[in-house]
């Protein structure tokens, strides 16, 4: 299983929330690409980078920091956060990003979605963050009436590199994943499935991992040092 340390953005600083509150901040470090290094020279294989602002907004507000880490890491980035546009998507791919992740474009506009998902075969991500089982959309201010596995299942035919998942009661709270949805996420969908929200320990990447996920998100565990880099990568059994 791939293992994804995630950075997330706010402010020019590296910061994490709770459930997804933006009144629920944490920040961990002042200088992104510095922190990028640290990971890296950690032995970290790919980073996953939130654009929080962007994602709330609509707009890549982070661009020019985040093309400064892609640089930075020399290793595999994959970027979310208020990617609206297919400029914005061309934009990053040629700072070297490998991949983006869009969620509110698929749940608010399905066909535009398509459309570029059409255009960048292999490169987008589709992010079905989920309030109860129902998609939330512009930086988790909005819940939609959008089911996320019927959402996967009307997506099967898009070459998408993978679908996320997130558990957005579980983000940030280290409380475990929310295994029961993200099992039926993983049998409903045909695209491989990154799951994010809730690890707190190597336990927790192992029953990730045993429900066939491809890959998993680590975010808080890793700053707050219940994790170590190290044993994520050893509870996640990842290849390089």
């Amino acid at each position: 299983m791939e293992l994804w340390p995630a950075i997330d953005l706010r402010g020019g600083r590296c910061v994490r929330l709770q459930q997804g509150d933006y009144a629920r901040e944490t920040v961990f470090g002042e200088d992104p690409v510095e922190t990028v290094g640290r990971f890296t020279a950690a032995g970290c294989r790919r980073l996953h980078i939130v654009d929080l602002e962007g994602a709330k907004d609509g707009a890549a507000v982070q661009r020019d920091l985040i093309a400064r880490m892609v640089a930075a890491a020399g290793v595999p980035c994959q970027v979310g956060g208020g990617i609206r546009s297919p400029e914005t998507i061309a934009a990053y791919l040629a700072a070297g990003v490998t991949r983006l992740v869009i969620g509110s474009v698929a749940v608010e506009q399905p066909d535009q979605f398509a459309e570029w998902a059409r255009a960048f075969p292999g490169r987008l991500v589709l992010g079905l963050d989920a309030r109860d089982g129902r998609v939330a959309s512009r930086g988790w201010l909005e819940t939609s009436a959008v089911d996320a596995v019927d959402l996967a299942q009307r997506s099967a035919d898009l070459p998408l590199a993978a679908i996320v998942y997130t558990d957005i009661a579980r983000d940030g709270m280290l409380q475990g994943p929310n295994l029961p949805a993200l099992t039926a996420m993983v049998t409903a969908s045909p695209h491989p499935v990154v799951a994010s929200g809730g690890i707190a320990g190597a336990d927790d990447l192992r029953a990730v991992a045993a429900t066939g996920a491809a890959g998993c998100i680590v975010g808080r565990a890793l700053y707050d040092g219940g994790l170590t880099l190290a044993a994520a990568v050893a509870a996640a059994g990842e290849a390089s």
